[in-house]
């Protein structure tokens, strides 16, 4: 556990820098004149940090803003998720999005308990709370559905944990905050035009030969007509 959260603390604090240098008025020159989709592309990444920052809800701003595609949302789950070593092909699509929902809710609300400073670790935490970050997803396929409805009764259990902790300690609510703060921060356009990209690396969500934009953290397509998110680096922004 120890090293898993010396982990998320390096990158929570390059997430950090990262936070603070979006703020930062640019001097050079002013941002390119961009196409339309391109506009369209920031525009859905800061929608999808605007809701996601409302209550750190993960799959309300999934649904607001991630491809609708059923069949591209399976690929999505896959390559961003953990779902064990099995063999998935015949695991109900629903059951591995909500996995991927529920794993990437629990990243989310681990951060503003990286620097709960006056607390002692077994009241950050608990047992409980340990136990969710060390279990892995099961090997068998058809265990997964026991597994996603455990890990979203974990979700529960620390979102209440962490709103119990944030109200009686500043740091764990400051860093909250903080967190909403970057999440609203306006996306930077650059000087130059954003040009489309191919080969995206994650899985099977595109073939090789497809388009999508990579926009700060946002991997965006466009889908029916819409710009649609397929990915959101967590990672780098974070944790």
């Amino acid at each position: 556990m120890k090293k898993y959260l010396a982990i998320c603390v390096c990158l929570f604090v390059v997430g950090a820098v990262l936070g603070q240098s979006r703020s930062k008025p640019r001097k050079q020159s002013r941002p390119a004149k961009q196409p339309p989709e391109v506009l369209e592309a920031y525009q859905v990444c800061q929608e999808f940090q605007r809701v996601l920052a409302e209550n750190l809800d993960f799959d309300r701003a999934f649904e607001a803003t991630f491809v609708k595609d059923p069949a591209r949302q399976r690929e999505v789950a896959i390559a961003e998720g953990e779902h064990g070593e099995g063999d998935l092909s015949q695991v109900d699509t629903a059951i591995l999005v909500d996995i991927y929902k529920s794993q990437a809710q629990g990243l989310i609300l681990m951060l503003p308990l990286m620097f709960a400073y006056g607390e002692p670790e077994a009241e950050v935490f608990p047992p409980s709370i340990q136990a969710m970050f060390e279990e892995k997803p099961p090997n068998d396929p058809a265990k997964l559905q026991t597994y996603s409805a455990q890990i979203k009764r974990d979700v529960t259990e620390l979102r209440a944990h962490v709103e119990k902790l944030a109200a009686r300690n500043p740091g764990v609510a400051k860093n909250l905050e903080a967190y909403k703060k970057h999440l609203l921060t306006p996306l930077e356009m650059p000087n130059r035009i954003v040009e489309s990209m191919t080969a995206y690396s994650k899985g099977r969500v595109l073939r090789l030969d497809e388009k999508y934009y990579q926009i700060d953290d946002c991997a965006v397509i466009r889908e029916d007509g819409k710009m649609k998110l397929i990915g959101y680096i967590f990672l780098k922004m974070h944790f």
